[in-house]
């Protein structure tokens, strides 16, 4: 994952800025305890994951379940998933494994929300067949896509099917920069139960808005190939310390390198510190040259 990447990452100020004050706010209506921690990559192939898996891997997805517990499923965003598709991937993961589809983008680039609803019921219709697998839904919407066409995003977001959970990414700079702007998409999503995905990459710091419109976090981290990656992890688990506390109920924390191969790496020092932090089992995954097991 390229977005955002910069020449020189230590010309980066890469500090967490403070919680918008709604946060808080949203946070404390939640009088659920922390339920899931979702953690995992972008994607499971071979080519950009090289070196994760052994030597004589035969299913991609299958080994990768061994070693997360949850996938950002960007495959969907590039062709309208079928449900005997949806059934197949389900089958080749363990019984807590979650999917996080990303909506095509016949949806969000080619029609730009204009009369999807067709594309709309397909998509979500195939993706309910992950059952109690489906972790949540996500838009990204183009970097082009500005807040002149809001109406578009506020048809969008009230017909969306209400039983399939959704989290959104905004990606222009002017959806953030004008705070009136924000605070309306903001109240939209929250109005709606629809999560408000905070990207953290070092190109764009104005994603990093550090606003949650419900009581879960939908984390895109992407780091940047630098010492500096780690510190930075350091720091965000810090921050969900402190949404713990708050009432926060879901985390879903998904790990993106400029170059993909290191994503693991970074996964593993993560889950390593969650699981310290805060009592979890979650697994810890390990690259090809410490597991003899093949797949």
């Amino acid at each position: 994952m390229k977005f955002g990447q910069v020449a020189d990452p230590s010309q980066i100020d890469f500090t967490l800025p403070k919680d918008h004050p709604q946060t808080k706010f949203i946070l404390n209506q939640n009088k659920k305890s922390l339920e899931n921690i979702s953690i995992g990559c972008a994607k499971w192939n071979k080519t950009d994951l090289k070196g994760f898996y052994p030597k004589g891997t035969k299913d991609e997805l299958t080994y990768y379940a061994t070693q997360f517990n949850s996938i950002e499923l960007n495959a969907t965003f590039y062709g309208m998933p079928t449900a005997e598709q949806v059934q197949t991937w389900k089958e080749k993961t363990p019984k807590d494994f979650k999917f996080f589809p990303k909506i095509t983008n016949t949806v969000s680039h080619f029609r730009r929300l204009l009369n999807v609803t067709d594309v709309v019921t397909q998509f979500a219709s195939a993706v309910l067949n992950f059952d109690e697998k489906l972790g949540m839904v996500f838009l990204q919407l183009h970097d082009n896509f500005k807040p002149k066409d809001y109406d578009r995003l506020e048809k969008f977001v009230q017909d969306w099917p209400k039983e399939v959970p959704l989290a959104i990414e905004l990606r222009n700079t002017e959806w953030f920069t004008d705070e009136e702007v924000f605070n309306t998409v903001c109240e939209l999503f929250e109005m709606n139960n629809i999560t408000n995905i905070i990207v953290d990459t070092a190109g764009r710091r104005d994603m990093l808005h550090m606003r949650l419109t419900t009581s879960d976090a939908f984390i895109r981290y992407v780091g940047a190939n630098a010492e500096s990656d780690y510190a930075r992890l350091d720091d965000w688990l810090e921050r969900i310390k402190v949404w713990k506390k708050e009432g926060l109920q879901n985390l879903y924390f998904f790990v993106h390198q400029n170059v993909e191969k290191a994503s693991p790496l970074l996964s593993a020092y993560f889950i390593e510190k969650v699981n310290k932090e805060f009592g979890t089992n979650i697994h810890i995954p390990t690259m090809a040259s410490e597991k003899p097991t093949l797949f």
